[in-house]
């Protein structure tokens, strides 16, 4: 079989719930960290993990049910204490949990508290809620119910009121809950992010203002300084995409899951209350879609940087082709007039060699005289004119060869 045959089909048994029954508490924190922190929280609670490769577990903790899972970047541990109704509606976390997570107590971006009760227990008025809401869940087998309110611990608390669930259905839908509290702060993270990056983006876009201004004016002085300045604006504007862009995918993938758990609770109203989703909804969508927003800004302010450097690079682009065509006329005149020059020095060259060869026929013609050859001017004129043609042709001739060469 293919090596990964079992890997891949086991993933259908990955992220198992705790399955109870009975009252109970539900303690449910979550972690940032990766593998190596995660592995050092379970070491302090006396848990081995088996590999490194094993991203969950379900175990025991203080004798009590325990879970642990670990995600891309953040952990979650759970623990589930029975309970009775003799007991106080809150409790704290078990010592043993608080001692063993102390260490890690600034990493912790979620904790969660919920309470497990029969349908007998629905006064909701002794919890301690202010301004509730509530929500039937699972076609209404079960009931949840919280403010929304931190305790000075930071604990979220949430009251569960079981129907008519079976502990498979039960762990399930507790899960579901856990869940959308943990994945609403991981996608929340990014808020912090986007209100930073916000005003950068308002800063570069006054700059990206101004270098557009600079730009119409068209000052062909000015697009050398132009385009570094451009050049150091897309630089920035990169550099926050790469830092950001982790962030903000990470938002829209643990949004999404939130929305999916929301619609797995099959909600229903309960009286006049505020259903739990509903409520969720319209306080995180917000967050959502400023963070989404602020990464199309960002995305958008570099397209518009990248367009403003190539319109200016294609007018460089002109004005040098500009300039290499005068260049080029500039030197197709010079070489007009060398040319012109040349044929006048060629000229003026032929005329002073026919100079120069008809004084040296005249001293030859005198020359003949004096030793006593007497030849008379026609015949010295018709002896030597071909001689001087012939003796002028060379000439011509080489010089187009030189000057050909």
């Amino acid at each position: 079989m293919h090596p990964q045959r079992f890997a891949l089909h086991n993933e259908l048994h990955a992220r198992p719930s705790l399955y109870f029954n009975g009252p109970a508490h539900v303690f449910h924190v979550a972690f940032l960290g990766d593998r190596s922190d995660c592995k050092k929280v379970l070491e302090r609670c006396g848990i081995e993990t088996e590999s490194t490769e094993v991203a969950q577990g379900i175990t025991n903790f203080a004798d009590h049910p325990f879970k642990w899972e670990q995600h891309s970047e953040f952990f979650t541990l759970t623990l589930v204490v029975s309970s009775n109704r003799d007991e106080p509606d809150w409790r704290e976390m078990p010592p043993a949990l608080t001692e063993a997570i102390s260490p890690y107590y600034s990493q912790v971006i979620n904790a969660i508290q919920i309470i497990v009760r029969s349908d007998q227990d629905l006064d909701v008025s002794r919890y301690g809620f202010k301004d509730p809401c509530g929500s039937c869940v699972g076609g209404g087998d079960a009931a949840v119910w919280s403010d929304f309110r931190l305790t000075d611990d930071g604990i979220n608390r949430f009251l569960f009121i079981n129907r008519r669930l079976n502990a498979y259905r039960q762990g399930r839908m507790i899960r579901r809950l856990l869940e959308i509290e943990t994945y609403r702060m991981m996608a929340s993270l990014t808020l912090s992010t986007a209100k930073k990056l916000s005003l950068e983006l308002d800063r570069f876009d006054n700059i990206l203002v101004s270098l557009s201004e600079r730009s119409a004016r068209n000052d062909a002085d000015d697009s050398k300084g132009l385009l570094e300045a451009i050049a150091h604006l897309s630089r920035q504007v990169v550099s926050r995409t790469v830092t950001t862009r982790h962030r903000f995918g990470a938002t829209q993938a643990y949004a999404q899951l939130v929305f999916e758990r929301l619609g797995e609770l099959r909600e229903s109203h309960v009286g006049d209350c505020q259903r739990v989703g509903v409520f969720i909804e319209r306080r995180f969508k917000p967050t959502v879609r400023y963070c989404a927003a602020t990464e199309q800004r960002l995305e958008q302010l570099a397209k518009n940087v990248a367009n403003l450097g190539d319109l200016l690079q294609a007018r460089v682009q002109v004005e040098m082709e500009e300039q290499n065509a005068e260049i080029l006329r500039g030197l197709n005149a010079r070489a007009d007039a060398q040319v012109k020059i040349q044929r006048a020095v060629e000229g003026l060259s032929i005329i002073a060699i026919t100079y120069y060869l008809l004084n040296l026929f005249k001293l030859t013609y005198n020359g003949l005289n004096v030793v006593g050859v007497h030849l008379t001017a026609r015949e010295a004129i018709l002896s030597m004119a071909p001689l001087a043609l012939i003796s002028l042709t060379l000439i011509f001739i080489r010089i187009r060869k030189a000057k050909h060469h």
